[in-house]
């Protein structure tokens, strides 16, 4: 009995609750304070040209700051899609559905909700989320700084 030998894990379950401010930074706060006015920035990096949204402090492919900011359009092009039909934590109760949209004057795609679509029969809805399907971006009457201050719609 004086070695250890292996046995099985124990597993305690349990749950945190935390109740915390988070620091958007420099780059992302600018992103979200643009929200507020309706306007969608993208970080752009002038050595590799890349525009991105949401916005990075550094370019991915250069390795350089991104030095600029550009506003891009109010309309894009749908890269990837889905419909959620479970259930998650502080989500909307589903069936709701999901895209990520190269913006016009964007380089990369921004995950966000699409609405208006009728989503009692989700394989219709699916055809309509294809890529390359046309969507507009719909803000809120009173955005707050936040990614949930629009939404996407078919075009």
């Amino acid at each position: 009995m004086n070695q250890l030998t292996p046995q099985a894990d124990v597993i305690i379950p349990g749950e945190w609750h935390v109740r915390y401010n988070y620091s958007a930074g420099l780059v992302a706060s600018q992103f979200l304070n643009a929200l507020r006015e309706r306007k969608i920035l993208a970080s752009r990096c002038s050595k590799s040209g890349i525009a991105y949204v949401p916005p990075r402090a550094y370019c991915e492919s250069s390795f350089e700051r991104c030095d600029s900011w550009v506003e891009v359009g109010h309309r894009g092009v749908i890269e990837a899609a889905t419909i959620v039909t479970a259930a998650f934590d502080h989500l909307p109760p589903p069936p709701y559905a999901i895209a990520y949209v190269r913006l016009e004057g964007a380089s990369t795609a921004l995950l966000n909700f699409v609405r208006g679509l009728d989503l009692s029969d989700v394989p219709a809805a699916a055809a309509k989320l294809q890529p390359g399907a046309r969507v507009d971006v719909r803000f809120r009457d009173d955005p707050e700084g936040r990614i949930t201050d629009f939404h996407y719609e078919i075009s």
